[in-house]
């Protein structure tokens, strides 16, 4: 299933109402977002845009995105998953290492609204713990796969001190048929200064080699934002005083 029907999903039980556990799977769809729970997009100062990459750190694609950003003087927050960065703790340092944020995605990339509300705490607990551990990083943000969040997950960022935030655009680079052209058009839809861009440094769950078609359009989004006289940078700079 993809990110995109997987939202379009959540959003249809919330619908037809799935209570309290379930309501808060309205943060996946942008319109709603926007209007209910904006602070949730991480819209920022309007001469910054922040980037953010979900479902890392993978030894097969990571290092490349490392490179573009390293070569553009620019840093970004990635979003690790849990089963990721247990395998790959050297890439987790790597990425503070090289002056990136590290944020939480979950500790597996599963639809929360099929796990129960003790799964879900012990799996953001988990992820938060291993993170802290492998970089020395406090992570201070959340991102809930597919961008579909519940109550029990909410609740357990809050204990923890994290803020979920979402994204304004996207480019919908998980697909067997994205390319740069592809990614670059999908995120003009939404791209303005004081949003957050979403991208993928993996396709672990997504179409194998996926990812190559973010990397191939990161170079042209980060100079279209230089042209445009945005700051592209981490969330941390992005939110800080939002």
């Amino acid at each position: 299933m993809s990110r995109r029907t997987a939202g379009l999903l959540a959003a249809g039980l919330v619908a037809v109402g799935v209570g309290l556990h379930g309501a808060p799977a309205v943060t996946a769809l942008p319109a709603l977002r926007g209007r209910l729970l904006h602070r949730l997009d991480g819209v920022g100062p309007p001469d910054r845009v922040a980037l953010t990459f979900d479902d890392g750190p993978d030894p097969r694609s990571t290092p490349h995105f490392l490179e573009v950003l390293a070569a553009h003087r620019v840093r970004a927050t990635f979003f690790l998953l849990g089963s990721m960065l247990r395998r790959h703790p050297e890439l987790g340092r790597r990425l503070v290492a090289a002056g990136h944020e590290v944020a939480l995605h979950g500790g597996e990339h599963r639809n929360l609204l099929l796990r129960g509300p003790l799964a879900t705490g012990r799996d953001l607990a988990a992820a938060h713990e291993l993170t802290v551990a492998v970089t020395g990083q406090t992570p201070r943000f959340y991102r809930p796969p597919y961008g579909v969040s519940t109550g029990p997950a909410l609740l357990a960022a809050r204990r923890l001190g994290l803020r979920p935030v979402l994204w304004t655009c996207w480019g919908r680079d998980w697909t067997r048929t994205a390319d740069a052209r592809s990614v670059l058009a999908e995120l003009r839809r939404g791209l303005r200064g004081g949003g957050t861009v979403l991208l993928h440094d993996s396709s672990c769950t997504a179409a194998p080699g996926a990812w190559r078609a973010a990397l191939d359009a990161l170079p042209h989004l980060l100079d279209e934002c230089r042209q445009r006289g945005w700051t592209v940078g981490p969330l941390g700079d992005h939110l800080d005083g939002t």
